[in-house]
Order: structure tokens, then sequence, then C-alpha cells
């Protein structure tokens, strides 16, 4: 499985004006999700979709020096912008079906109240070279997703894309589907 929208039968079953529509509930619920966790909000984390793929974008700001020497991006905040980009690819994956289907309210997710997400099993992060100051940009992989589990890659950069500065493999608990 990729990091592409599920292909649920209700969601091949779409009209045209019905999968826009979707896409614009889905860009409303991602901002909501995104707002909904105190730190992404410190560290600016933004989304990007286009299509079906999904750029996390993390703007520069001082606060992220780790070591003013350099300057160089702390290795935490770059662990941190890499899981949160892994995170809401995995959400992406459970909340879409859901939305499609209507069992999640865009209002209540505006107000706050966002389903369970996927928690972190382990995470294991490669620093490829120090981040330097300015703007960077992540994508991540689902590698396996299962109704309980899932395996997620993620690789960052700045200014090139085939320049990597850190990638990451993380291990997910999903959540439990209510009835």
């Amino acid at each position: 499985m990729t990091d592409t929208e599920p292909k649920t039968p209700a969601r091949s079953k779409l009209s045209v004006k019905e999968k826009q529509a979707l896409h614009k509930r889905w860009d409303a619920a991602l901002g909501a999700l995104t707002q909904s966790v105190p730190y992404n909000v410190y560290l600016g984390v933004e989304f990007d979709r286009r299509g079906d793929e999904l750029t996390a974008i993390l703007p520069f700001q001082d606060k992220l020096i780790g070591n003013p020497f350099l300057p160089a991006i702390h290795g935490g905040v770059t662990a941190a912008f890499l899981e949160i980009t892994a995170v809401t690819t995995l959400s992406r994956l459970y909340i879409w079906e859901r939305l499609a289907s209507g069992q999640i309210d865009l209002e209540r997710l505006e107000r706050g109240e966002v389903p369970s997400l996927p928690k972190t099993i382990d995470f294991t992060v490669d620093y490829l070279r120090s981040g330097l100051p300015r703007e960077s940009y992540a994508r991540a992989r689902i590698s396996r997703a299962g109704r309980r589990y899932a395996s997620v890659h993620v690789e960052a950069w700045q200014d090139d894309h085939t320049r990597l500065f850190a990638q990451a493999t993380g291990h997910f608990l999903m959540p439990q589907k209510r009835d």
C-alpha cells in the first residue's frame, strides 16, 4: 500500500463532484488534525496536498536551531517533524474512508474533537547530514498497513528532493474502529 488514498468500494463509486467535495472535506480535516496537536502548532508544521500526494512542510524559524555554530536544526525537531509526517499520513488512511462514509463530522473535527491517532511503537531516525536553517520538506510512504499495525518510511529534504538530510522508519499501532 502506498501513501495514496484507500481504494474503498464507496470511494470508487463517487462522481467527480463527490470526489472533489470529499477532497475539500479532507483538506479541512487535515487542517483541523494538524491544529489539534499543540507541538505541530509550536513547530509550525504545515501540509500540502497535490492530488494523492501529501508533503509536510517545516518553515524555518530561529527557535528550531540546535547548534548555533553551524547553524543546524535541532535533531529532536527533525525527529518530531518526521514522526508528525508519518502519523498524519497514517491518519489520512484511517480517516479518509470514515470521512467518505460520513462517520466523521467535519464540524466536530474543526472544534478539535479529533479521532484517535496512530500510536508510535518505535521510530528510528537516520540523520544523514545537518538540517540547514531553511524550509524543510518530508513525505511518508506506508510500507504496510493492516487493521492493527502499520509500518512507515519517511524522507526529509530541503532544497533538493534527492539530497535527504534525514530519514526514518516507524511502526505504529492503528486506532481500533468503533462500530
